[in-house]
């Protein structure tokens, strides 16, 4: 009985159900990209029924493929696909958090690219123009890192400002500080000493921080991870999100957040200062997402090609799902944005070891972010069949007529006997 009743109050936690929804979600686009994988195999003249067998087992186990051994694929542990993963990641994890922050205060941040932009503009200057002969590349590092985030801080305030003190909606002010950002960036490199001229094959490319000897320590992981691209970025992504969680959840300033976030004037009326919290929201979700653009490219070996205005980054949109897939919760987005990266290594190892390609991982990710956009029919949805299938209490028995003599149920029978032997020795003490 004790069993089912803590079953049952499991089950009806929200917790509970949010992960629920999240995993339905997962399976659900899971299988949709299978079906798709084994449509295109059954219809196509070049694939087969084997093929597609294959899509689908690198689909699902795509991380820890190995390759092909006399025709067949084999799958081991990958040092060079978990080293990516983690690697793909780490803007994935702070552009998550940055969308989360903002939903957690009633704001919708899709100016996460244009944060992004800003962060790396401001990085790559302070890693590039600051000479490393001079100044320890360590502490460049440093001021790189630091320079990008207050960058991506001031330009999320911007959106916030127009929302707290003019009520122009936060969306509609991201999208043009995306394409503010965009150009702004673009002519800002334009115009620099950073575009890379050495190797005569690049154009419009900039060098990369390791041609200052600027790029972030490994920290063992290459060791663990050989052959990747790994390097301790991710872990500074990791402790950036425990640092967000208890921010949100065991601090005053979160509770405040959260409170205008809930609801803007009642928060105001009980006193707290709900223009304050809606800038700070955007200003920490603009610094979010500006340090993953920061720790993308401080890692040494990547190059930013300058023309934005051609698109947008795609990190900054991709944080969306991965903030709704966790419920916006930063501890959840952790463990969401490696399961998008992971998808991204899948889609590779579809490209280079079969004849489908990588685009068949996009639409498992699209009914993902689809279905993360209904989860809370979902949740709806599982709470109605747990109620259905937790079988009811037994009702309570009808007391029985005076004087009849009822033998206590079996397992009624030690309580029974506990419970009056501490009433006589309560009784007792007393008396004494």
């Amino acid at each position: 009985m004790k069993k089912d009743g803590k079953l049952a109050a499991f089950w009806r936690k929200d917790a509970t159900r949010t992960v629920m929804a999240s995993l339905i979600s997962i399976l659900i686009g899971l299988a949709v990209g299978a079906v798709v994988i084994l449509i295109t195999g059954l219809t196509s003249e070049s694939l087969s029924l084997k093929s597609a067998w294959e899509g689908i087992q690198l689909m699902v186990l795509g991380l820890f493929s190995t390759g092909r051994e006399a025709g067949a694929l084999t799958f081991g542990f990958n040092g060079t696909n978990i080293g990516n993963m983690l690697f793909r990641a780490t803007p994935l994890i702070l552009t998550g958090l940055s969308v989360a922050v903002a939903f957690k205060t009633g704001l919708f941040n899709i100016g996460a690219p244009g944060q992004y932009l800003a962060g790396t503009a401001a990085t790559l200057f302070i890693a590039l123009e600051i000479p490393s002969s001079v100044v320890p590349p360590w502490i460049i590092w440093i001021l790189a890192f630091l320079g990008g985030i207050a960058a991506g801080a001031v330009w999320g305030a911007i959106p916030g400002m127009l929302k707290a003190f003019l009520n122009i909606n936060e969306v509609l002010a991201c999208i043009m500080t995306n394409w503010i950002a965009a150009n702004v960036v673009t002519w800002v490199f334009d115009v620099s000493n950073l575009k890379n001229m050495v190797d005569n094959s690049k154009s419009g490319y900039i060098y990369t921080t390791a041609y200052n000897n600027v790029q972030t320590p490994k920290m063992g992981l290459d060791k663990l991870f050989p052959g990747s691209q790994v390097n301790g970025g991710i872990i500074i992504a990791i402790v950036l999100a425990i640092i967000v969680y208890i921010m949100l959840t065991k601090t005053t300033f979160g509770y405040e957040l959260k409170a205008c976030g809930a609801n803007r004037y009642a928060a105001k009326y009980a006193g707290i200062k709900d223009k304050r919290s809606i800038v700070l929201s955007m200003a920490i979700a603009g610094a979010l997402a500006a340090a993953a653009g920061s720790l993308y490219y401080l890692s040494g070996n990547t190059e930013f090609y300058w023309s934005t205005y051609q698109s947008l980054p795609d990190a900054g949109f991709t944080g969306i799902p991965v903030a709704l897939l966790a419920a916006n919760n930063p501890i959840g987005v952790i463990f969401t944005a490696l399961f998008m990266s992971m998808l991204d290594i899948a889609g590779l190892q579809l490209t280079n070891l079969t004849a489908y390609n990588e685009y068949i991982t996009d639409v498992i990710i699209a009914v993902i972010v689809y279905l993360s956009a209904f989860s809370l029919v979902i949740k709806m949805w599982i709470s109605g069949r747990k109620k259905r299938t937790v079988a009811p209490a037994d009702p309570p028995a009808e007391p029985e007529t005076l004087g009849e003599e009822t033998e206590p149920a079996p397992e009624q029978t030690a309580e029974a006997a506990v419970q009056t032997d501490t009433a006589e020795a309560g009784k007792e003490a007393s008396e004494q």
